[in-house]
């Protein structure tokens, strides 16, 4: 695989909840993190004293986090509505050359900023509200 440009990882949100998705605006830089928690279940008889996790039971979240510039009312105002109305429309993460992934977001931060002598900037993150879909590229 060679290297990807940046600005081709998108983060896209359905405008209607009718699946009509656009791209955020003014993004500079985007960020997704998956995690997954761990249940330990080590015990005295645990080989060699080492910790084992139970497969599969911890708990999966995915957070998206973005910053950039204001450049299309549309989606800026989607995005104070969803925060506002504590929606969890449904968005997606266009990864270069690699997929996919769909799903609920909520909107848990907005941050805006500005100089005197700059661009207005927002800040925003999103916490996964429902299982993920993957589609691969």
């Amino acid at each position: 695989m060679t290297a990807q440009n940046g600005k081709d990882l998108l983060v896209k949100v359905d405008m209607d909840g009718n699946g009509v998705f656009e791209t955020f605006a003014g993004l500079r830089a985007t960020r997704l993190s998956f995690n997954a928690e761990t249940v330990d279940v080590t015990s005295l008889e645990s080989a060699g004293g080492w910790r084992e996790l139970l497969r599969g039971a911890g708990v999966k979240s995915a957070a998206i986090t973005g910053s950039g510039i204001f450049r299309d009312a549309t989606t800026d105002e989607r995005a104070r509505s969803i925060f506002f109305q504590g929606d969890m429309p449904a968005f997606q993460v266009v990864i270069p050359d690699f997929g996919v992934v769909e799903g609920a977001f909520q909107i848990t931060s907005i941050e805006y900023a500005g100089t005197h002598d700059g661009e207005a900037t927002y800040e925003i993150s999103m916490a996964s509200a429902g299982a993920l879909d993957f589609t691969a590229a």
